[in-house]
């Protein structure tokens, strides 16, 4: 697995930390930035990742602003991405087993170190369930089929 990484100014230094897990957890990634704690506009950083995977230079995103509100807003405007904002365990699991989420959104400034390590493992290590979810996804899908064009 491949994991494109983004992030502003604010998902900096989260993003240092889960750049390291990954490395323990012997995942690549490729970091799409930003790469300082200069102000940047994080819509910027999440399209030029998001297109990434859409393209399949990745297989999945972990993405990174202060909150993770709003890098998620611009995540999803990328048409194939089903980005999740997850601030718990539980969360992130669901967003895999029901949502077949491919980014995961996180906020740097409001979660710790360790929480954020323990969502990424689990977000990494869940399945997609299939079944009656796949039907939802789909018409996920087929509503950004009709709302942006094919």
């Amino acid at each position: 697995m491949k994991v494109a990484l983004a992030c502003d100014h604010g998902g900096f230094r989260l993003k240092e930390v889960i750049k390291s897990y990954l490395e323990e957890l012997g995942v690549e990634y490729v970091d799409y930035g930003t790469y300082s704690e200069d102000s940047v506009d994080y819509p910027d950083f999440a399209y030029k990742a998001a297109k990434a995977i859409v393209e399949g230079e990745a297989d999945r995103g972990i993405f990174i602003c202060g909150t993770g509100i709003g890098i998620s807003i611009a995540a999803n405007k990328v048409k194939g991405i089903r980005a999740a904002l997850c601030y718990n365990i539980y969360a992130a699991e669901m967003s895999r087993r029901h949502n077949n989420a491919n980014v995961l959104c996180l906020g740097g400034r409001v979660l710790g170190e360790e929480l954020a390590k323990a969502i990424v493992k689990v977000w990494l290590e869940t399945p997609f369930d299939g079944g009656r979810h796949e039907r939802r996804v789909n018409k996920i899908s087929q509503i950004e089929e009709n709302e942006c064009g094919g």
